[in-house]
């Protein structure tokens, strides 16, 4: 077995909260364990830099490569490791739009990959109450997979979990991992996340690297938590408890080789069968 058939990865958890400051200053405190770990690469939840009301979201924005990014590099540089930077608001093009975005830094600090969130998290959580990403972050529209120590890592954010696919294109496109950042809510997380997580990795045959926001944040929102990693026969490995912190595991390419044979999932699908139905049609131009 080569040296690049594992790869020892920490996911940190956070409880991010409105205060930008003291956001980065627990991020690069918890990265600075992970890497004391001997993690090769280290992974971030999403929006970390800022989780409060939205009314705040544009201020505080960065363009990429700005500020939180140049701190990440160094970081990347200091420790030697890959550090995928979870997700932060990018502000980008003239008009200043939003962007959920995740960049990936190589050991030299160098920016070897980026997303941005294809799906926005738009729903009615019941009669009284509801919530559009959309009406301050605009979808990303590029699918993205970049190369770590030899592995295929797939990019995705939250609301991603969702949508198979998005995973499964990953997957053909040759991702062995996926990295989904998230901030899950209490209500739908302890129905769903670990469910969906061990879904996406067992259609997929992949690992599931997913770092998650915990507890409460402004204006009374919470997060669900439960960061993880699970193996692809959908074997969790590695679980974070509800507070901030860093899990590890080490993820091993034979567990993938020996998983795809027995369950030949991706080897058995006949595309020249698959056609989207009429009224999926419809549903995703409502949605466009």
């Amino acid at each position: 077995m080569s040296v690049s058939d594992r790869l020892k990865v920490a996911v940190v958890q956070m409880n991010s909260k409105d205060d930008k400051a003291a956001n980065l200053a627990t991020a690069l405190c918890l990265i600075d364990a992970a890497a004391a770990s001997g993690a090769r690469l280290v992974a971030l939840p999403e929006v970390w830099t800022y989780l409060g009301p939205d009314a705040g979201n544009y201020a505080n924005a960065e363009p990429i490569p700005g500020p939180t990014s140049a701190l990440l590099a160094e970081r990347a540089r200091r420790h030697g490791i890959f550090l995928h930077a979870g997700s932060f608001l990018e502000r980008s093009g003239q008009d200043g739009q939003l962007l959920n975005t995740t960049v990936v830094f190589d050991p030299s600090g160098t920016e070897i990959g980026r997303y941005s969130k294809i799906h926005m998290f738009d729903v009615v959580l019941d009669d009284a109450e509801s919530y559009k990403e959309s009406d301050t972050v605009t979808p990303g529209g590029e699918i993205a997979v970049v190369e770590i120590d030899g592995w295929q890592v797939g990019l995705a954010i939250c609301y991603d979990l969702r949508f198979p696919e998005l995973h499964r294109i990953l997957a053909l496109r040759g991702a062995e991992a996926i990295v989904l950042p998230a901030a899950f809510t209490l209500t739908t997380g302890k129905d769903h996340w670990e469910t969906l997580i061990r879904a996406r990795a067992i259609e997929n045959g992949v690992y599931l690297i997913a770092p998650a926001q915990v507890g409460q944040h402004p204006p009374g929102n919470w997060c669900f938590g439960r960061s993880m990693m699970v193996d692809p026969w959908g074997t969790v490995v590695a679980t974070a408890p509800d507070t901030e912190g860093v899990i590890v595991a080490e993820l091993d390419k034979e567990r993938i080789r020996r998983v795809r044979r027995q369950v030949p999932s991706l080897a058995n699908r006949r595309p020249s069968t698959y056609a989207w139905p009429d009224e999926a049609k419809r549903l995703a131009e409502i949605g466009d």
